[in-house]
């Protein structure tokens, strides 16, 4: 069991669970493992806009420089920026403030290798033993404390990464594009990279205050981004999170495109290319079976993995697939990046969209997604779902649902949730399932 991290990094309430002195160890746990060899050793941290992140990153600079090695601050950036940083900047280890696409009140500490992935479960443990010990005797001399600088060109470095991801010929010419940056991380960097490929672009979600991240705007809320998009006749609108990692398309008739149409289609057109490593692609279990079914029509396969963009990346690296995903949008094409990255995704869903000379609404809507009903289970402390009602009732949910469809319960990896997915051709079907279930965890719980 880890006390500390969960399914993406630390997180929690900033000041509450995210304490300058959690932050501080952090950095010097993460800064030991990280020191290997004789040279000086850099940490790279970003953060998204955040009250707290002034706070953390404080702290962090702290912890790292006490062990003896040196940050390069990036002040706002998206995540994948972050994770693409460390490796260009060939730093030791990349740290990233955020809690995504949670509210202010929120933060966390994302940390990547020098390679840009995120670390697997062995090394945050270790991080763990460190933290909960006693690091006093490991502290750097006076002599060999680390120092920290600013940089300022890394958004440049950023945009024209982003660029590169489609070809040269390739431009956003004649699209007229809504960007929702959450008033978060890409508040910058997203509007700047689709105005420099020739869009026409209306920018929304762009005026962070460190507390307005996530505030009704961004790809958990995108009811503004919707009604700009039909305002303003926009070709399609973009939602990314507060750190940008995630991505939700709007069509041209204000109609949500959600990760998994968006996976369909990329697959199509990349399996028409022969630019597919794998004949298919890597999802959750959350994702819909509707993706499957077209994915299995396509002569491709849909390998499915514990829910959390981390794991979805684990399994693609093992089995050498090169596009994956989650349906809330996590969309990790690994020609490009370690991580989920909102904006290429968006970018490369673009380019489909160009060279089809097609609108929106035709390229992404791939399938009719099968029913699905989640719903959420709050409990204080206990494991409701040992309790044997519980068990009973997610085994006769099952049996209901048969062949014709698939239940997911699961607790939430960032918040004391109990998580229950059901889905199915037969609507009355799923729901009365999830209710039952969530009936029983509910009573557990209590």
């Amino acid at each position: 069991m880890r006390k500390h991290f969960g399914t993406d990094g630390i997180r929690g309430r900033a000041n509450g669970v995210i304490t300058p002195e959690l932050a501080l160890k952090v950095g010097q746990a993460a800064g030991l493992i990280f020191q290997r060899g004789d040279h000086r050793h850099r940490v790279v941290i970003g953060k998204d806009t955040r009250l707290s992140g002034y706070m953390i990153e404080t702290a962090l600079v702290a912890g790292f420089t006490s062990v003896g090695m040196d940050v390069l601050l990036l002040g706002p950036m998206p995540t994948p920026a972050v994770a693409m940083l460390t490796r260009s900047m060939r730093a030791d280890i990349g740290v990233m403030i955020s809690a995504s696409h949670n509210p202010f009140e929120d933060n966390g500490i994302k940390l990547f290798g020098p390679d840009g992935f995120k670390l697997n479960d062995d090394l945050e443990l270790e991080i763990e033993s460190l933290i909960d010990g006693d690091m006093r005797r490991r502290l750097a001399g006076s002599r060999d404390l680390g120092r920290a600088k600013r940089i300022e060109s890394v958004h440049a470095r950023y945009i024209e990464f982003a660029k590169r991801t489609l070809p040269r010929h390739v431009t956003l010419d004649g699209l007229r594009v809504v960007v929702d940056c959450a008033n978060g991380a890409a508040y910058r960097v997203a509007p700047e990279t689709l105005w420099e490929l020739g869009a026409e672009v209306i920018s929304i979600g762009v005026e962070p205050d460190g507390f307005n991240i996530n505030q009704d705007v961004g790809s958990t809320a995108p009811e503004t981004l919707v009604q700009k998009v039909r305002e303003l006749r926009a070709d399609v609108g973009i939602a990314l999170d507060g750190d940008a990692d995630r991505v939700l398309i709007v069509d041209e008739k204000g109609q949500k495109v959600d990760g998994d149409q968006l996976m369909a289609a990329v697959a199509r057109s990349w399996k028409e290319d022969e630019r597919l490593t794998q004949p298919g692609l890597v999802a959750t279990i959350m994702s819909n079976l509707g993706l499957e079914r077209f994915i299995n029509g396509l002569g491709l396969t849909l390998a499915r993995t514990a829910v959390g963009d981390r794991y979805v990346l684990e399994h693609m690296r093992e089995h050498g697939y090169n596009l994956g995903g989650e349906q809330s949008g996590h969309i990790i094409m690994s020609d490009y990046a370690t991580t989920g990255d909102g904006l290429v995704a968006a970018l490369q869903l673009l380019s489909v969209v160009k060279r089809r000379n097609l609108p929106v609404s035709e390229v992404c809507h791939c399938f009719e997604p099968l029913p699905q009903i989640l719903k959420n289970v709050r409990f204080r402390s206990g494991e409701p779902l040992r309790a044997d009602s519980v068990v009973t009732a997610i085994a006769h949910a099952k049996d209901r649902l048969g062949q014709s469809g698939r239940l997911v319960i699961r607790p939430s990896g960032t918040e004391p949730v109990i998580r229950v997915m059901a889905e199915g051709d037969d609507r009355d079907l799923v729901a009365e399932v999830v209710d039952e279930v969530v009936d029983a965890v509910t009573r557990a719980a209590a």
